[in-house]
């Protein structure tokens, strides 16, 4: 695995390749689709709102984290799209601590009229708020190749 370029001291701009938004934008709607279809066709049959609520939201949080969380740092959408989560510091794998906060800080992005995830449209490491509290960067997987799916 490929670690990232480091960035010389007070030098602006990106330190690696990153992936873009459209692609980003892309991956999360197939995980919306392989997850929120079956999940949806499961809660149906659930009639207590709550319950249903919170089987979905666990599940969701389940599916993220074990795949962001694995070596690989790929959910299935991220693995089509070729693009994969790897942590800041290392560049390598990012650990299962980490893909709960950044779960739920993408919660917290979307809650906010979605601007935590256009963030990365003008931030120089093209992070969104849960990468940047996270530490973690979105990349191309030609650039950060995955030598194992999940891993």
């Amino acid at each position: 695995m490929t670690q990232p370029a480091p960035q010389p001291s007070g030098a602006p701009g990106p330190s690696g390749p990153r992936a873009g938004f459209g692609i980003r934008l892309g991956a999360f709607l197939l995980d919306g689709l392989i997850v929120g279809i079956p999940l949806n066709l499961a809660l149906f049959a659930i009639d207590v709102f709550v319950v249903r609520q919170s089987l979905g939201l666990i599940v969701a949080i389940a599916y993220s984290v074990f795949f962001i969380g694995s070596g690989s740092g790929q959910t299935i959408g991220m693995k089509i799209c070729n693009i994969r989560a790897i942590d800041a510091e290392t560049g390598g794998r990012v650990d299962y601590g980490k893909a709960v906060v950044r779960y739920l800080v993408g919660l917290a992005s979307g809650l906010a009229c979605l601007i935590g995830y256009f963030w990365m449209l003008w931030d120089p490491e093209k992070q969104t708020w849960h990468d940047k509290v996270a530490g973690t960067y979105v990349v191309p997987t030609s650039a950060y190749p995955v030598a194992e799916w999940p891993g």
